[in-house]
Order: C-alpha cells, then sequence, then structure tokens
C-alpha cells in the first residue's frame, strides 16, 4: 500500500476498542508470535543474514523476528499498520532503558513500505513478509501493492522472502481455521479458509514483478499451554475477525474449543503440527 495495508488477513469493519487492541497485541506478542520461530530462523540462515545485513520486514507485528535478525547483528526496520503491535516492537527494539546487547538503529514504523524510506540509509538487501499467506480467500491482496512499493527502496536483485501455509494434510491448524469459514458464511464475506494452493506464492511473486529464485518448507507446530491460551493466540491472529462480526466473541470462543479438542493432549497442553513454506524471490 503506499499502500499502506502490510497486514494481508482480513481486518474488523471497524476498529476494535483500544483497550482490546493492546489485549490482543499482548496475546500476539506472548503467545502466538513465537509460533514461526523456527521458519525465521531457517530463512535467516539460509540467507546468511548478519552484520551486512539492511533488513525490511514488511508486518513486522511485535518484532520478534526483527530482534532475532538484530542478534545476528542485522540492521533493521520493520512497518505494521497495527499500531498496538508496533508498540510492543518498540519496547523491545528500541527501549527507553537499553539493555545490554539492545540493537542499535532499529526503526520501527506504522504504515506501509513507503514510511521506511530513507535517503540517508543504503538500500535494503533483504525484505521480508512473514505473515503466512494462502490460508483465505483474499488473504495476499494488500501484500502485492506493499511489494511494489517495497521494490524501489531494495537494491537490485535483493531477496524478498514470502511466507504460506502449506497443505492442509500436513496442517493441523487447518481443520481450526475452518471454524471461521462456517461462522463466516452467513456474512458472505470474504476472506474465509480455503486450502493452500502450491502456487500462491509465486503468483504474488509473479504479480509484483519479482522472480522467484528458491524456496523451502518448514516445520512449525503451534503448542500452546492449554486450550485458553490457544484460543486466545489464535484470535490474536485476525483470522477470525469476520466470524466474530458473523456471530459474537463467546461463539467463536465456544467453537474454537470444541475444533481444539482433538489437539488436546493428556496433560492438558495443545499440540498442533504444521509446514509452513516461504519462497526467496528477488527483485529486479
Amino acid at each position: 500500500m503506499t499502500p499502506t495495508l502490510v497486514r494481508h488477513h482480513p481486518h474488523p469493519a471497524s476498529a476494535p476498542p483500544v483497550a482490546d487492541a493492546c489485549a490482543r497485541a499482548r496475546d500476539w506478542a506472548e503467545i502466538q508470535e513465537r509460533m514461526l520461530v523456527p521458519l525465521y530462523e531457517a530463512v535467516y540462515e539460509r540467507l546468511e543474514v548478519g552484520a551486512g545485513t539492511r533488513l525490511l520486514a514488511l508486518g513486522c507485528g511485535s518484532g520478534l523476528a526483527l530482534l532475532m535478525a538484530a542478534s545476528r547483528g542485522a540492521r533493521v526496520t520493520g512497518v505494521d499498520s497495527d499500531h498496538a503491535r508496533v508498540e510492543l516492537a518498540r519496547e523491545r527494539l528500541t527501549p527507553a532503558t537499553p539493555w545490554a546487547g539492545c540493537p542499535r538503529g532499529a526503526r520501527l514504523l506504522e504504515g506501509g513500505p513507503g514510511r521506511a524510506a530513507d535517503p540517508a540509509r543504503a538500500a535494503y538487501n533483504l525484505v521480508t513478509a512473514f505473515t503466512p499467506i494462502g490460508c483465505a480467500a483474499g488473504d495476499s491482496e494488500g501484500l502485492t501493492p506493499a511489494l511494489e512499493a517495497t521494490v524501489p527502496l531494495a537494491e537490485r536483485g535483493a531477496p524478498v522472502v514470502l511466507v504460506g501455509w502449506g497443505p492442509p494434510e500436513r496442517c493441523a491448524t487447518s481443520a481450526v481455521l475452518r471454524v471461521a469459514t462456517r461462522l463466516t458464511e452467513r456474512l458472505r464475506a470474504p476472506g474465509v479458509w480455503r486450502p493452500a494452493r502450491r502456487d500462491d506464492l509465486e503468483d504474488v511473486a509473479s504479480k509484483a514483478g519479482l522472480k522467484p529464485d528458491g524456496s523451502g518448507r518448514v516445520a512449525c507446530p503451534f503448542g500452546y499451554s492449554d486450550t485458553e491460551s490457544a484460543v486466545r493466540g489464535l484470535l490474536s491472529t485476525g483470522l477470525f475477525d469476520g466470524a466474530v462480526r458473523a456471530t459474537d466473541q463467546a461463539q467463536v470462543e465456544k467453537e474454537l474449543t470444541e475444533a481444539l479438542h482433538p489437539h488436546v493432549r493428556r496433560d492438558g497442553t495443545v499440540w498442533m503440527p504444521n509446514v509452513f513454506r516461504y519462497l526467496i524471490a528477488r527483485t529486479p
């Protein structure tokens, strides 16, 4: 967007109350965001992220992936349209009282990639879009224009990392995500669950003028201490916003709890194996 929307899942028709938005952002940061850590690590290892990396993260969330890159020596910038998540990212990466090893020069910006332009800085040589696409119709609509706006900010041939859900048969969470579809159908709203397609990421890259240059798959199980934490974590993704509008919060929580039942282990923890796919594309 210069385009300003860089989060790729459907948004509520109206913004939630500030307190609710902050609580959901906290749930994201404390429960859900860590689920993709194996993916972040695999991508950073493959691309040899380090002291020479100038990273721009689209949809940076509350900054965990940026913190991991910064710990490798990368110079990081993140943009996100979610105010509450950006504030949490700032707490992590630009604290009022810096701690030992605190990242230097990190920038966390609310809005789209256009906010990340800085003539005083060298062009970015790595762009990441770690918000997975491919589980809901239309969930990549905001990503293509965001990537198009990012290309002028990056070096020629810089890698751009896109992420998508794996095949439903390898993603236990797919069955839980169908709850959103069932509840949202009465609104006939866009963005309901659909099976991931093999070429989802390549289609987005092609539309943005990027050239695919390799891909990989990473196991990222979703594990929670209990069902309540699982429900809070999943709701924090925004993937169930349409279902909440179609029914109400209590109904969505009830049906999510029921859908999670097959994944509850004897000790009360919740475990859902998943596989995510990433694509490395290059800027023209």
